[in-house]
């Protein structure tokens, strides 16, 4: 089968990504791997690299750039959003407390859909609210899984641990008792894509007066089983 699109150096630079889906490769594995001149294998890995598609480990070979699992992520956004409110809702129900999905962008983390407790005392979180990833049971949730490098970066500052996100990736829930802001607590669990990613927290939040000093003893529970109904959505969807 031709695999030609008659744009060469589109043809060309998706021969690099092919060859980079096996694992690192040193340019003189690129230009094995994918039969192309080694100045030309070199030029398109490096503008591919300006762009973030491709990058570099630590032994300096190449690899697929964060780029691309920034776009895979984005395309399952529609269907995460969809699958989203209904969930959220359910888990404010069942736990009394408002809820909510964080996605990470960059530095931060953003609250990208919500279920508001309808009285009482509240911890409201806008959508669209940006906060620190260096705080809070969401915050720790979407860094405990990362890959060593950006884990270490993240830790820097942070009010929480290397060990206390060990913790979290073994019993797969992350609580925080006033780390985001004095007398609120909240409980997190990861949202995983069909290949196993993570790519966003779901939460609920609240006053330390009702989810008291142990959050996670009260909600934990209920938090898993509404980051995995999302996560089951999204498999759902890319089987279909």
């Amino acid at each position: 089968m031709d695999n030609s699109s008659g744009v060469g150096v589109l043809d060309k630079a998706a021969l690099v990504l092919s060859a980079l889906e096996a694992g690192p490769a040193t340019l003189a594995g690129l230009v094995a791997g994918t039969g192309l001149a080694r100045p030309t294998a070199h030029r398109l890995a490096v503008a591919l690299e300006h762009h973030r598609l491709v990058a570099r480990d630590m032994q300096g070979r190449f690899v697929l750039g964060p780029r691309l699992a920034e776009l895979s992520a984005a395309a399952g956004e529609d269907r995460l959003l969809a699958a989203a409110g209904p969930v959220l809702a359910r888990l404010r129900d069942i736990t009394g407390e408002s809820a909510q999905l964080w996605r990470r962008q960059g530095e931060f983390r953003v609250c990208v859909a919500a279920a508001e407790r309808p009285s009482g005392l509240r911890d409201t979180i806008p959508v669209g609210s940006q906060l620190t990833m260096r705080a809070g049971s969401a915050a720790q949730v979407l860094l405990a899984w990362e890959d060593p490098d950006r884990m270490h970066r993240g830790l820097q500052n942070a009010a929480f641990s290397a060990t206390a996100l060990s913790g979290i990736r073994r019993r797969g829930w992350a609580q925080s008792i006033g780390e985001r802001e004095q007398g609120v607590a909240s409980v997190s669990a990861p949202v995983r894509s069909p290949s196993g990613k993570i790519i966003a927290a779901v939460s609920v939040s609240g006053p330390l007066e009702r989810l008291s000093r142990q959050p996670g003893r009260m909600h934990a529970p209920a938090v898993l089983a509404a980051a995995d109904r999302l996560s089951e959505s999204l498999r759902r969807a890319a089987a279909d």
